[in-house]
């Protein structure tokens, strides 16, 4: 008996931070709104609040839908309070000038801390203050808040930059690991770990007490990535950790849902039905991509170059490992400010070795890039992305590896208004003629860092004429940029082109500061 009392206290534990997401607390009914396409955004229903519980909506939905002349869309907006966009108020003064612009938006897009969740709603609550993307994304999203802290950190908005590192903290600490967004939908991924970036960002405005501070929820989110690793042997992989041939550790994205994403829920539905994968199998691997952040890109397609051909999981992505790196960095610095250079060597040692496992796997001399490692094919993908990038920014790329993408890139992502995120034009939005703030940014960093700073002045030039030159037109700054015809608008994704926007903002102030 108190055996199996011990198995339920576990199993309690274990789902204590269980918290339903739309689709699970309205069967059915979610299905009717999202394959209906109540709304032309699935994103809207999945951050409608209820304002009755599921359970007197559901009743009310069985007993009303028969009736003559009932009408779905109706029918929730009695039933939900539906979101509103994150500035769908705001209204730019162009004339006042592109840094007054900066300095507003971070007030229209900052949201307050939420310590308790209202009933029933998707949206997790926060202890401190934050700052959204704008547009749909209004909540807090993981890889692109370092973005706009950076532009926070500008703006001498330190205080905003730690809240939301204690956010990030806080999420470790409740659910183990940083989820894409703070939505009860994206409970099951993280995103690009840019956790250890954050601190090494707020250590420099209050010194390295920071590092002791975050310690234990960068170690956590450590395990979070690394869960599995030490019974894993050559040649396999768990999760979001692989084992490389030759025993050397690497991570991959994963998402450990197989079901279509709630946020996309028609879209992933429709694209399963013209894929050759099995369901699972295909939802896990387009969750995946969602967790890297580029959702989508023909980096992650099979042979067939198309969405139904993705496979995520398949690969080691180079820019992953290379955040990981510094992830692992960052607490090897932890403990060296604590005096524990014994630890300190261990952690050190991991770096050493998560270095040479990305050279000896993501080096591609054929073309003379960076790219992701296929693990099916036990070679490095043929394609170039902008991902390649990430080893210089990270200390990765010996100096002639550095030289080679920064000739490669001159040659052939360089245009008008910055850098192509690939040089596939394939209709998806991280590829060509697509170009976006992060990936200019840790572009501009490793070309700089490499001793190539004409280049990296080069780029930081064009961005900041095309995102002057549209928000003069248009009066908004936007998630992307058509960088190949700067006079048209970028396209591609599952929704229409977003402003704002948080990251955009946060990389546009910093190269602006850096061309005084």
């Amino acid at each position: 008996m108190r055996k199996l009392l011990f198995v339920c206290c576990l199993l309690l534990a274990a789902n204590s931070y269980a918290q339903p997401t739309p689709r699970q607390l309205f069967p059915g009914l979610f299905e009717a709104v999202q394959l209906g396409r109540v709304f032309p955004d699935n994103k809207t229903f999945v951050d409608a609040v209820p304002l009755q519980p599921p359970r007197v909506i559901l009743a009310a939905w069985q007993q009303q839908k028969g009736n003559p002349g009932f009408r779905l869309e109706q029918f929730i907006q009695t039933y939900f309070r539906l979101p509103e966009e994150s500035a769908a108020t705001y209204r730019s003064n162009v004339a006042a000038g592109l840094r007054l612009h900066l300095d507003t938006l971070w007030t229209v897009l900052q949201r307050p801390a939420q310590r308790t969740a209202e009933p029933y709603s998707s949206l997790l609550p926060l202890p401190k203050a934050y700052v959204v993307p704008g547009g749909r994304f209004r909540e807090v999203y993981y890889w692109d808040s370092y973005f706009t802290m950076l532009g926070l950190q500008q703006a001498g908005r330190t205080a905003l930059v730690r809240s939301m590192t204690d956010n990030f903290a806080y999420l470790i600490n409740r659910y183990g690991f940083i989820p894409n967004g703070n939505r009860t939908y994206y409970l099951t991924r993280s995103q690009p770990p840019f956790f250890a970036l954050m601190v090494q960002l707020l250590a420099q405005a209050q010194s390295d007490t920071v590092l002791r501070r975050y310690q234990p929820a960068l170690l956590r989110e450590h395990a979070y990535w690394m869960a599995g690793a030490d019974s894993l042997s050559s040649g396999k992989a768990t999760r979001r950790v692989v084992r490389l041939p030759g025993g050397e550790l690497l991570n991959r994205y994963w998402d450990d849902s197989t079901e279509p994403r709630e946020e996309s829920y028609v879209e992933d539905v429709e694209a399963a039905r013209q894929s050759k994968q099995p369901a699972p199998q295909f939802y896990r691997n387009i969750r995946a991509a969602a967790a890297s952040g580029w959702d989508f890109s023909t980096r992650w397609f099979g042979p067939e170059n198309t969405l139904a051909s993705i496979r995520t999981t398949e690969l080691a992505p180079v820019d992953l490992n290379c955040l990981l790196l510094t992830l692992e960095e960052t607490i090897a610095r932890t403990y060296a400010v604590q005096g524990k250079r014994q630890t300190a060597r261990q952690w050190e040692q991991k770096v050493r070795q998560r270095r040479q496992a990305i050279q000896l796997y993501c080096w591609n001399p054929t073309v003379g890039w960076f790219t992701d490692y296929d693990l099916v094919q036990r070679r490095p993908a043929a394609i170039r992305t902008l991902a390649g990038v990430f080893p210089l920014a990270f200390d990765v790329a010996t100096p002639q590896q550095a030289r080679q993408v920064g000739a490669g890139l001159q040659r052939d992502f360089l245009k008008d208004g910055g850098l192509l995120t690939t040089l596939t034009a394939s209709g998806q939005q991280w590829d060509a003629p697509n170009a976006w703030a992060p990936l200019q940014y840790i572009a501009v960093q490793g070309l700089a860092r490499t001793g190539q700073q004409a280049l990296a002045d080069t780029v930081t030039s064009r961005w900041v004429r095309l995102n002057a030159r549209v928000f003069q037109q248009t009066g908004k700054l936007l998630e992307k940029y058509n960088v190949v015809d700067t006079h048209l608008p970028a396209g591609g994704g599952e929704y229409p082109l977003q402003d704002g926007f948080g990251w955009t903002n946060g990389v546009l102030l910093k190269f602006l500061d850096s061309k005084k």
